[in-house]
């Protein structure tokens, strides 16, 4: 575990310096985001790749950019937007080219600021799974399940969290197999390393996690940064 932490504290550098990078070159000029279809509702479940027991989210949202997605899936899933992200959508990446471009050579993607899901979503309403990766350094790789287009529902104000299986991991915690680590960790008060994941956790439920509180999330949404 150690060997890994030192392994993500390097990468942890490395994002850091893109997404400051970004931020600097952005400066306060906000970019203009293409008009949603806003009729048109979304299902996606979002599950957390290599999780036992699965971690994972069913979310509603109306059409937005893949951009609002990844806040969507921040905060429903719980993460904090402390890391870089990309999509993988039929072999294509997609992400915020700013952050991107900057911190890898020859690095090239499609600009998911300016991609709407109706471009990518099968217009039959067919089930289509893609990827979102979240933090190069821990690796949290996500399957994005569309399930298809619900009608929207009078008085509800979307987006929606409709169900949720387990809490979300820290950040930090090393990835998967660190994330086991720290569970049996927290879980043995005999364990070597239980006190200091205790008080570096603080009070941690794996099994406890509220949809209700993953909309409110979902609905406040992410501070913007280009703003800032």
């Amino acid at each position: 575990l150690a060997v890994m932490l030192v392994a993500k504290h390097l990468m942890d550098g490395l994002q850091n310096g893109i997404t400051r990078l970004g931020k600097a070159k952005m400066g306060n000029q906000p970019k203009a985001r293409p008009k949603a279809a806003t009729s048109t509702l979304f299902q996606f479940k979002i599950t957390l790749l290599g999780s036992e027991p699965p971690i994972w989210r069913r979310i509603q949202v109306q059409d937005c950019t893949l951009d609002e997605l990844h806040e969507h899936i921040q905060t429903s899933m719980g993460w904090t937007n402390s890391h870089l992200h990309q999509f993988e959508i039929k072999s294509e990446r997609y992400g915020d080219p700013e952050l991107l471009d900057d911190g890898f050579e020859d690095f090239e993607c499609e600009d998911s600021t300016t991609t709407m899901l109706s471009e990518i979503l099968p217009k039959t309403g067919k089930r289509f799974a893609f990827k979102y990766e979240y933090d190069f350094g821990d690796g949290w790789e996500h399957e994005v399940l569309y399930e298809g287009s619900p009608p929207l529902e009078k008085g509800k104000n979307y987006p929606l969290c409709l169900e949720v299986g387990l809490s979300c991991p820290p950040e930090d915690v090393c990835g998967v197999l660190g994330y086991a680590d720290f569970l049996e960790a927290i879980a043995d008060p005999k364990h070597e390393q239980h006190d200091e994941f205790v008080e570096w956790a603080g009070e941690f439920d794996p099994d406890n996690f509220d949809p209700k509180q993953a909309t409110r999330d979902m609905k406040k949404g992410l501070p913007d940064w280009r703003n800032m």
